[in-house]
């Protein structure tokens, strides 16, 4: 989560369930007693929580969402996990740009986007509790612990969510992204050349997906990839 909270200079813990109750609206104030629990020691203002989601479909939604329906059931039935939904409470903001500008415009307000729109945008970002207990921040390095904790589950298609992923390392809201590929394409030389951009982009071109705030992917995973790639039918 990003969220805009002028006076805390400390960065600010939550725990999934907290996170679910803001959105349901039964946490309305930063002091907050159950906000407190999770942030000894820091003095929280009594201002108002504004939640600001997205007002368009998309997949960040659907992340943010599957999450919080894992860890919370009283979500889970009320929300539910999609890529659009009616949300109890809060503002929308188109994509990720108008979350985050509603977000840096508005303090006392919370929301979700992709981790590169935090960091280009240098707006606060608060730390998840994770299935082992452990306050982890957003990262390239503890998305990539994630995908690494979830490989054990991988299905031979890789359709797989890393929400709550296990590992002490592991930042629980967090996601693949995918490419649907024909397993026999009708142009062949086309798919030679996907094929080929496909292993670069999953060996020497990983450097670049960390530049742009994505996460380069475990060895573990990049292997089984890269053997789904040799089954493509390109001759």
């Amino acid at each position: 989560p990003i969220y805009n909270l002028p006076g805390v200079s400390q960065g600010l813990k939550f725990s999934g369930p907290l996170l679910a109750d803001i959105v349901l609206g039964k946490v309305r104030k930063w002091n907050d007693p159950a906000i407190a629990k999770h942030n000894p020691g820091v003095s929280l203002p009594g201002t108002d929580i504004t939640f600001v989601h997205r007002s368009d479909g998309s997949g960040t939604t659907f992340v943010w969402a599957d999450y919080l329906a894992k860890v919370s059931p009283e979500f889970k039935q009320k929300v539910g996990a999609d890529a659009s939904l009616n949300w109890p409470v809060g503002v929308g903001g188109k994509g990720n740009e108008g979350v985050t500008g509603m977000v840096r415009q508005t303090p006392g307000s919370i929301g979700y986007v992709e981790l590169i729109y935090a960091l280009q945008n240098k707006i606060a970002v608060g730390a998840v509790q994770n299935s082992a207990g452990t306050y982890v921040a957003p990262s390239v390095e503890s998305v990539t612990a994630a995908a690494a904790g979830a490989s054990a589950d991988m299905p031979d298609d890789f359709r797989v969510s890393i929400t709550d992923a296990p590992g002490a390392e592991a930042y629980p809201i967090a996601s693949f992204t995918w490419l649907l590929l024909y397993e026999d394409p009708r142009d062949k030389a086309q798919g030679r050349v996907m094929a080929d951009f496909l292993r670069w982009a999953l060996g020497e071109g990983q450097v670049h997906a960390r530049e742009l705030g994505y996460a380069p992917l475990p060895q573990e995973i990049v292997e089984r990839e890269l053997a789904a790639l040799d089954r493509l039918k390109l001759q």
